[in-house]
This record gives structure tokens, sequence and C-alpha cells, in this order.
């Protein structure tokens, strides 16, 4: 979705409630970005010696406390503004593959962008290649406080590319992307990893990823297996190990879906910060300070907010929309995981939404959103509900229809078992009854 022209779009700070210029940086469509013109989201700096290390890394990008976590197509610009805007002190870029960033003008341009207003900012890159690595973090170095390599990744993409998660099996290959970059790169390296089964591990892996140079370590307490996180409590207590292991700033990652529960990890953990994605996604507003909405204490799942509260942020974020270029795919993936509770009760706004197609206007969609608030807020007024009644599709109520037909017919046989099991019985009861009233045959009688 592409968004007005600068001269024409202005936006209004909330912090500052002051008028600013929106400054979108993207990389051109074309060439090889080695030649990009100079831009005001541009920072300098030249070798080693000249990045900051450790802490006072940690402290130059303002001792960040709460992260809006790197995530596939979803902590793309406009919703990092959003999450800055309730809380957030610090975003990551979406995951960047580290060769289709170097080769390809059009992934570069779609992939980033950032502006004036979008710092402090990690971006993160999934690679197996240490000099690919370089030649993609080089070029974004320059928009960026660091850049962050992906080790925690645990999905079959992951796999089938060696890289996140599936490289925690390739020690040498982890040591010599880090080097890499801490070696060569004007900016500080960071790692985002997970832990394995046991605290020995965990640790020698953690401390490995350290003496390569990570200048600050994300930490998601869960292993690679473990990627419903919705069943698996995250371990707070192995974060909490890595944290006095290590000298350089900790992030905690797992179970942050609520800005109490962001605290308590703090400190449970001793944790420099913590990261939250899944639940982000559902309440943007999740670090805001006081609460913008607090989600129940029971069960660790992110929750759907009450009421209209998300469909008001989804309408902001349409409106931040207007300031940059925002893929459409990115903003239907926030549009479900904001709102997606209330389309299986409001069906006729979900059939107006599946019919956005391609780059719809920003104006239809906010128009969208404020009929979705306006039938909410009147859903709450006549019948003081807060929460949808799902409606469930044809293709749901088929199936229950085929699971309903299947259980009838077993409950059927089983009644016809226990029928002849019955008849079974009476039958051997009637002749055990014959065959006592028949007199005993003599001996003689039997062998005549």
């Amino acid at each position: 979705m592409t968004r007005a022209d600068d001269d024409s779009s202005t936006r209004c700070d909330p912090s500052t409630s002051a008028i600013e210029l929106p400054r979108e940086f993207r990389f051109s469509a074309t060439g090889d970005g080695s030649n990009e013109p100079a831009h005001e989201c541009a920072r300098e700096r030249s070798g080693r010696s000249a990045k900051p290390r450790g802490f006072a890394f940690f402290e130059e990008l303002g001792s960040p406390r709460y992260h809006v976590a790197p995530m596939v197509d979803q902590s793309e610009l406009a919703f990092r503004e959003l999450c800055k805007r309730y809380g957030a002190t610090l975003g990551y870029t979406p995951m960047i593959h580290a060769r289709l960033f170097v080769e390809s003008p059009k992934y570069r341009q779609e992939i980033f962008s950032t502006s004036t207003r979008d710092r402090p900012l990690l971006a993160q890159f999934c690679a197996n290649d240490p000099e690919m690595l370089l030649k993609a973090a080089t070029l974004i170095a320059p928009y960026c406080d660091g850049v962050d390599i992906n080790f925690g990744c645990p999905q079959r993409i992951a796999k089938r590319g060696n890289y996140g998660a599936f490289l925690m099996d390739d020690w040498k290959t982890v040591d010599a992307l880090i080097r890499k970059l801490d070696e060569e790169l004007p900016v500080p390296v960071t790692a985002k990893i997970r832990v394995f089964d046991d605290l020995e591990t965990t640790l020698k892996y953690a401390k490995m990823v350290e003496a390569a140079g990570a200048q600050l370590v994300a930490v998601h307490g869960r292993t690679r297996e473990q990627k419903r996180c919705a069943e698996i409590r995250a371990n707070w207590t192995y974060i909490k190990a890595i944290k006095d292991a290590l000298k350089v700033p900790v992030l905690a990652n797992g179970d942050i879906r609520s800005l109490a529960e962001a605290k308590a990890c703090l400190e449970a953990t001793g944790a420099d910060g913590v990261l939250s994605a899944e639940p982000l996604l559902s309440n943007p507003a999740l670090f805001s300070d006081p609460p913008f909405y607090e989600p129940p204490s029971d069960g660790h799942a992110p929750i759907p907010m009450d009421g209209v509260a998300a469909v008001e942020l989804m309408i902001e974020y349409f409106e931040i929309c207007k300031s940059y270029t925002t893929p459409f795919g990115y903003v239907r993936g926030h549009v479900w995981k904001l709102v997606g509770h209330w389309m299986s009760d409001l069906t006729h706004l979900r059939d107006e939404f599946v019919q956005f197609k391609g780059d719809p206007s920003l104006d239809d969609l906010i128009a969208w959103g404020q009929k979705m608030r306006a039938e909410i807020k009147e859903i709450e007024r006549t019948t003081g509900r807060r929460r949808p009644i799902p409606k469930k599709s044809e293709r749901a109520l088929q199936r229950e229809a085929e699971q309903a037909a299947k259980q009838a017919a077993i409950e059927e046989s089983k009644r016809e078992e226990d029928a002849l099991r019955e008849i079974n019985a009476e039958i051997a009861e009637s002749d055990d009854g014959a065959h006592a009233k028949r007199p005993k045959l003599a001996q003689d009688e039997v062998t005549a």
C-alpha cells in the first residue's frame, strides 16, 4: 500500500503533539543498493573501534526495556511505530533473508523501510554464509543501530534453508557469522537465540555467542522443538542463568503478553529488557503504562481485546500506514490478528474485508474500521456484551455434521453389539437351564 506524498500528508506525534512530516527511507527497486543516495535516516560510522560495545551500546540505544520482537512479515515500520506510541522502546525489523536482500532489489524495497522516527532499530537477518551476511548487513548498516542474527526461528522453512534455530547444531557456523560482522561491520552485532533442553549446554552456547562478538543477546526461553507457545511455558529460570553468566545485555523473550508479565519477567530473570512477538499482534499497546488493556490472568496465550479497544488500534494503524509504503499483505495480517475474533460474529464485515484486494485505499479501510467500531459499540450498548459470539463458517458446520454422522454410526454400531450380546446371553442362559433339567445318563448308557 502506497503512502501519501510527504508534501500532502502530515502526522501528529502523540508524544509531543507537534506536527511533523514523515521521512521514510526505502531502497530503490533497481541497482545493487551500494549507491543509495544520502538520506537523513542514515548514520555514518567507520571502523571497529568507533562502534560501542556491550552496555555502552545498550546505553547509546537509551537502555530500552520493551522491545518489538522480529516477526516474519509482521514487525514492519508502520506496526513498529504503533507499538512505540504505546510504550515499546525499541523495534526489530521483520526477519530478512540475507541472500535475497543482496541479490533482489525488489525484495530489498519490499522488506525494509525506516523513518526519522524509527530509532532505535535493530535489523534482523537469517543467514548461514558469513560473506553473504556481511554484504547484506553492510547495505542496511547506515539505516539501523545494530544488526541482529536470527538463531531462533524453529519453523520448517528455517530447517530447509539451514538457518535460524537449526544452526544450534552447527556452533562453528554460528561463531563465524557473528565474528564476521563484529570484525567488519560498522555497527554492533546482536543475536537472538533459544535454549537447549539442559542448562549446561545452554550456558556454553550463550557464552560462545558472546565470545564471538554479540554485543547483546536476546533469549527465547523455549527449545527449538517447543514451537507451540500457547501450550508451553517459557523457561525464565534458564534466561536468568544466562543473564548471570554473560557480561553483555540480555533480553528475555517468552510469555510476555501484558505489561504486568513484562515486569514480572524482568524481576524474575534480571534481564535488561523483554521482547514480545505474538501477544503484541493481538495488543500493540501491550507495553503502555497505565495499561491500555489488561487481559485476564488465567492462562498465558494472547487474548483478543474486549469491546472496541482492538478496533481503535486498528484504525490508528491504518492512519500510520498513510505515512509509509506498507504492503497490503502486512496490513491484512494485522487486521486478522487484531479483530479476527470479531469477524466470526460480524460476518457481513468479514465479507466486506475479504473483498479488499491488491492496493486498496486506506480511506476505504478506515471507513470499514469505523463501521466495525460503531457496530461493536451498539452491541455493547444494547446487550452489555463486550465479546463476540462466533458464527461458524459453512466449512466448520459441514465438518461438525460429518463428525456427528460418524459419531451416530459408532453409537448405532455399539447399540447393535450390545443387543446381540444380550441375545447371546439369553440363549446361553436358556441352554444352561435346559441342560440342567435334562436327566443325567448313566455311564453305561453313554458308552453303549
